[in-house]
């Protein structure tokens, strides 16, 4: 149990400090719904999480002050990652001997213990695939809880509690606090692993492959001897890093030494099929509104998972035909002018590669435009500019916006939007580097073809640019 705690009976009220994030929010609607006073404050609030913090009846204060704890002080006090330590309600917390935890330990200390722990994690589709693995146990029945870093479609929402046994949750590598900083999967305790894949990223807080490996070294350790692990066994990092587990590790992918794997992938206008195997058993064919490789690999890894914790591969080819997904993954916003808006949440290369191809793949009659905003501590790196090249070329049209909040990011280390654009170019590919959204919006409005699609990849709000879009397209329509 974390040194801060107190006994859990004796908590009333919890304050959380960065509250609006999707884990933060969800865990403060969590804490609600089992009837703890819950309060929090952020920077800023915005939907869904503005809402659904709302409809929980929970008080946001907006900033950072020390009143907003002392006036009326909490039991327990929940610390965010993003929170740094010269937060103004971080020190109030110290200073005053508030009783303070990390919100992976609360997770796990208020939730988890006594659940057999459901881990998904890797670099790519942790959101999706944790949502896949609570919708066919909740739709087989098995009434699971769910906490899951996106809003999941099915689960009407980010989080779902329940009296089963499983607790399911994405598991993510980044660290936890300012006052810990292991990744907090380490923090879930992990019985049953899905691991997707392993490739560099957070540059913020890991400076190699080296160390990204270790850290999930690390996680796959700690799966016990009775636990199971479920892993990308074709990504050869992957493959490397299960080596050793103490735990039975089940590959899963395209290659023919994978234990589970797929055939016959097919796709039509408004599903993806294919054909699921253990070994040399055909275990079930699989129809799903889901496009591209890599949701055919989060699919099978999901089923896989799922087929340890008891569910059979039939059952779970019968909870795919009903999902309904997550939102900003491949979610279309709208269609006005002959251009269809698409949200996704891509940011990392590898992502952006698999998104822009699905959609090329999805709508092979359209212009499709490629429109990335660098967001993360990452993307906002040289590390990757090159790659980047590679993963927006496959578009007929790419605008690169300009780097969020530039000044966080040291010039020399700044990834560089004008040299991908000029890159791109160099390929042949119609390439732009634009940084007001304003002036995105008219650029693609200017020059559409009146049968567009504008795939928009961004990890943040990139200043509403969908909806915005959305009605200018439809003012043109209007005339």
């Amino acid at each position: 149990m974390p040194r801060d705690l107190p006994p859990i009976e004796g908590i009333r009220h919890v304050h959380l400090i960065a509250v609006a994030g999707t884990g933060m929010g969800s865990l403060a609607c969590m804490l609600a719904e089992r009837g703890f006073h819950v309060t929090g404050s952020d920077l800023d609030t915005y939907p869904p999480m503005s809402e659904q913090l709302r409809d929980s009846g929970i008080a946001v204060e907006k900033g950072f002050a020390a009143e907003h704890l002392l006036r009326e002080p909490p039991d327990l006090v929940v610390i965010g990652n993003a929170v740094r330590r010269d937060n103004p309600e971080a020190c109030a917390v110290f200073d005053a001997g508030i009783p303070y935890i990390s919100f992976p330990d609360a997770v796990h200390e208020f939730f988890m213990r006594g659940k057999q722990s459901v881990v998904i994690s890797g670099t790519h589709g942790k959101s999706t695939c944790t949502s896949i693995v609570g919708w066919i146990l909740t739709h087989a029945g098995a009434d699971p809880s769910v906490l899951v870093g996106a809003v999941a479609e099915n689960l009407n929402g980010s989080f779902r509690l329940g009296q089963g046994e499983h607790f399911v949750i994405e598991g993510d590598e980044y660290d936890t606090a300012f006052f810990d900083k292991t990744p907090k999967f380490l923090h879930y305790a992990a019985q049953n692993l899905l691991l997707t894949s392993c490739e560099f990223d957070h540059a913020d807080i890991y400076e190699s492959l080296e160390q990204i490996k270790a850290a999930f070294r690390e996680l796959i350790a700690g799966v016990p001897a009775g636990g199971r692990i479920v892993a990308a066994t074709d990504v050869p990092i992957v493959n490397e890093i299960v080596q050793g587990a103490a735990a039975a590790v089940e590959g899963y992918g395209f290659k023919a030494s994978a234990l589970w794997r797929v055939s016959d992938v097919a796709f039509d206008a408004d599903a993806t099929q294919f054909t699921v195997w253990r070994g040399d058993e055909r275990m079930a064919r699989i129809r799903m509104p889901l496009f591209g490789r890599h949701n055919v690999e989060n699919v099978l890894g999901s089923v896989a998972l799922c087929h340890g914790l008891g569910v059979e591969v039939a059952a779970a080819a019968q909870a795919m035909e009903e999902f309904r997904g997550v939102r900003r993954r491949q979610e279309v916003r709208g269609e006005a002018g002959g251009c269809l808006v698409v949200d996704d949440f891509a940011h990392h290369p590898t992502a952006v590669r698999e998104t822009v191809a699905t959609i090329r793949a999805r709508y092979p009659e359209r212009t499709l435009w490629a429109i990335f905003e660098p967001r993360t501590h990452t993307s906002r790196r040289r590390f990757f500019e090159d790659t980047y090249v590679e993963a927006l070329s496959a578009a007929d049209r790419v605008v690169v916006a300009s780097v969020f909040r530039p000044e966080q990011i040291p010039e020399a280390e700044r990834m560089r939007p004008e040299r991908v654009v000029e890159s791109l170019r160099a390929t042949g590919t119609q390439a732009d580097m634009i940084s007001d959204v304003d002036a995105i919006i008219e650029h693609l409005v200017r020059n559409r073809s009146g049968r567009d699609v504008a795939v928009i990849m961004s990890n943040g709000g990139f200043g509403g640019i969908w909806d915005r879009l959305l009605a200018r397209l439809r003012k043109l329509e209007e005339k």
